[in-house]
């Protein structure tokens, strides 16, 4: 061989290069989505897409392009946005990249035509796949030039005809919703007419802002109230540049049906993206900043949840346990000479315990109950409750003593009180433990623990939790009556009880009236 240098000619073949743009995007329907894009990067403020079974229309209101415009969109691989990154009248953040996009077309159409207009120029290219191929060496497409209309103005439309497979426009609307930040100021798309809107989610709304070397991790995180938990669209949306690259389950996989109720989108720009934009490139130090950051992010969503399925749960013993006292004060009504403080019960009373969540009776509860309700607050410190019990029941009323000290284990425990004239008896349900008593009295205080597997199992269903309730609260005031003689408590909760519970079970029981009979004897 000769010495002299040697040269070899690099070359791309033209089926090559649309493979590559056809297999660009995982879902043809994406290619939807960059179309608008590159409208939001030309400083449109409307972009219309038509959607039909023959073709896909694309127009935006940009600054269009003129003849050097036309040869830089044609450019396969330009850095054009690389180096221009802002839009020169909004200095929006360019969101194309690789300007490889265009030819995505192709995976839904074989042929798409490009006409724009830009001040004095307008021009029109086709682009024929199978006629471009055809061509051999040749990669030249065939332009034309118009006539400036000027009722359009400057602005570019995209049109994708014979198209290989139909489009839906819900689905179009969602991948715009998802892809296209159409939340920026100055910017609308439209959709056969309809704007498309950006989603909204009802729900306890914690809002992210944290920083990293790299740069700004913000947006907001929702978490859905339960009738809406859904295990479609789970996760969190990582946005770059105000479009959706994929979503995110972090660490929320292992919550099991609580993941179904987390959303929220959280935009960080200074993310790499894979080429076809559908991930990130996970080893970059970017990525693995950004991660890190989002584990507080995610611990501060789990103290969110947990503290609202709290309150919730709270709302559920509230009312179980009003009704238990309901039935208990209508059982004691019947039966005065149960009451341990010689009275007949005259009012309930219900609080919250101290510092905690749970849910007070309202006014119109109070006024149909009957029953007067007032917010107890803290309990006075005492060690007793000094009550005479000596004489028979209902012979007079009991001294006035000291009440006990409420010690509430946890700032969740829910506390109401059945009044007896002067005196009462509190209920507090409070978290003592698996393996603490199911109740317990300490002067007139009755514990419920509702970590006792018992209560934890009654609690599952309506009915039986109230009647746990109901029962626990009977035992400790029977026990009062008489602790001497626990054999007679039993019998006197026993009697309670079927009084508490009687006047529902009349009513299941009750004959229903014959409908021809009714008003005659």
């Amino acid at each position: 061989m000769s010495n002299e240098a040697s040269f070899l000619t690099i070359t791309v073949d033209k089926s090559h290069l649309i493979t590559i743009g056809e297999r660009l995007y995982e879902q043809s329907i994406e290619l939807i989505r960059e179309l608008v894009n590159n409208g939001y990067d030309a400083d449109a403020t409307r972009v219309d897409v038509t959607v039909s079974d023959k073709e896909i229309i694309v127009a935006d209101n940009g600054e269009g392009m003129d003849i050097e415009g036309l040869k830089q969109y044609f450019s396969v691989g330009s850095d054009e946005k690389l180096i221009n990154p802002k839009s020169p009248r909004f200095r929006r953040d360019r969101i194309g990249q690789f300007g490889i996009g265009k030819f995505a077309s192709l995976a839904a159409a074989s042929r798409f035509e490009v006409t724009t207009q830009k001040e004095d120029f307008a021009a029109r290219v086709v682009f024929d796949k199978v006629r471009w191929i055809e061509e051999g060496d040749s990669w030249k497409i065939p332009l034309t030039l118009l006539d400036r209309d000027a009722k359009r103005g400057d602005g570019t439309t995209v049109r994708l005809v014979d198209l290989k497979r139909a489009f839906k426009p819900e689905d179009v609307t969602q991948k715009i919703a998802e892809g296209v930040p159409i939340r920026a100021k100055d910017f609308s798309v439209y959709v056969n007419g309809y704007r498309v809107i950006a989603r909204t989610l009802t729900g306890n709304r914690i809002p992210v802002m944290d920083g990293t070397k790299y740069g700004i991790i913000h947006g907001e995180i929702v978490i859905l109230p339960a009738y809406r938990a859904s295990k479609e669209d789970m996760g969190i949306e990582i946005k770059v540049k105000g479009v959706t690259v994929r979503r995110e389950l972090f660490e929320m996989a292992s919550w099991g049906k609580a993941a179904t109720r987390i959303r929220g989108e959280i935009n960080a720009d200074f993310l790499p993206l894979t080429s076809d934009r559908s991930g990130f490139i996970e080893d970059s130090p970017e990525y693995k900043s950004f991660l890190k950051a989002m584990e507080k992010t995610i611990a501060e969503v789990r103290r969110a949840y947990n503290q609202l399925a709290s309150e919730g749960e709270n709302r559920k013993v509230s009312r179980a346990l009003k009704e238990a006292l309901q039935r208990v004060h209508q059982a004691l009504l019947q039966n005065p000479e149960f009451s341990p403080f010689g009275v007949v019960p005259l009012a309930e009373e219900g609080t919250r315990g101290t510092g905690e969540t749970g849910v007070e009776t309202t006014p119109k509860e109070r006024e149909e109950s009957g029953v007067h309700v007032e917010d107890i607050g803290d309990v006075p410190s005492s060690d007793s409750d000094e009550v005479d019990t000596s004489s028979e029941a209902g012979s007079e009323k009991p001294k006035k003593g000291k009440k006990p000290s409420l010690k509430i284990a946890t700032p969740n425990a829910v506390v109401k009180r059945l009044k007896f004239g002067d005196a009462g008896v509190t209920c507090c349900l409070d978290h003592l433990g698996d393996n603490g008593p199911e109740c317990m009295t300490e002067g007139t205080i009755i514990y419920i623990n509702r970590d006792h597997p018992l209560y934890r199992r009654e609690s599952k269903k309506k009915e039986a939790h109230i009647l746990n309730i109901a029962r626990l609260i009977t035992q400790e005031i029977s026990l009062m009556k008489d602790p001497g003689n626990p054999r007679e408590a039993y019998n006197r909760q026993s009697r309670l009880l079927r009084d508490a519970f009687k006047e529902s079970d009349d009513k299941s029981a009750k004959p229903k009236k014959n409908r021809k009979g009714r008003g005659r004897n």
